[in-house]
């Protein structure tokens, strides 16, 4: 079955390019805006389907779009809204996944602009999307990431001589990981443990698995 490709783009103080952004849009089928992510899609030029969140870090050009006197001419004019009262009991993010799953299914999720901020929000972000039943990516300027569960693979051709990372997500996780500078096999690892941390792709095909559990893992780019 092939799943439909959504980019997901955060209000994480920690901005990505306008280019990367473009580059993205590009290869999916929808885009969905969550709350100040609505800022960089508009600075971008990039057509908005969905916008999700209570707009209250949105800029003046998004709150009018979302409030619905912005103008009616342009890429961002039929953007479909969800309005959320900032007092509820979930997160943006938590409501938008909700969203595009009623809209879309379990779709590949391309989300960037999500990790960077406050280390609660990050923990927070982590705990939605490994609960995401589709695929999920994680891209923003300098790395790339992915969530992974057990059964599922990341093959790291291409990333020769970057840092790579994994963190358990779940109580108990098995990883192995092969052709890099320190290998594992179907190691145990326990939530939040520090073993994936700053191995080093020294082979052009390193790869990793996770055999048990969920863990989400990075290559920073050189």
């Amino acid at each position: 079955m092939i799943r439909m490709k959504v980019l997901l783009v955060g209000g994480s103080p920690e901005q990505c390019s306008a280019d990367l952004l473009c580059r993205i849009a590009d290869q999916v089928d929808k885009v969905v805006a969550v709350d100040r992510g609505l800022d960089m899609l508009l600075a971008s030029g990039i057509a908005v389907d969905l916008f999700c969140g209570d707009a209250d870090s949105v800029g003046e050009e998004g709150r009018r779009l979302v409030n619905g006197i912005g103008s009616s001419s342009g890429p961002l004019a039929l953007i479909e809204v969800e309005r959320y009262n900032p007092h509820k009991d979930f997160t943006d993010l938590d409501l938008a996944l909700k969203a595009i799953e009623t809209r879309w299914g379990f779709a590949h999720i391309i989300a960037t602009c999500l990790e960077g901020g406050l280390p609660d929000h990050f923990l927070a972000v982590m705990g939605r999307l490994m609960n995401w039943k589709g695929s999920v990516e994680l891209i923003h300027d300098g790395r790339r990431g992915r969530i992974l569960k057990a059964g599922e693979a990341w093959s790291l051709g291409g990333h020769q001589g970057d840092r790579f990372s994994f963190i358990p997500l779940s109580d108990t996780c098995e990883v192995s990981e092969h052709r890099m500078r320190w290998e594992l096999d179907h190691k145990q690892a326990t939530l939040l443990s520090d073993l994936g941390i700053s191995n080093e792709l020294d082979y052009p095909d390193g790869s990793i698995t996770c055999h048990k559990g969920t863990i989400v893992a990075w290559v920073f780019l050189r």
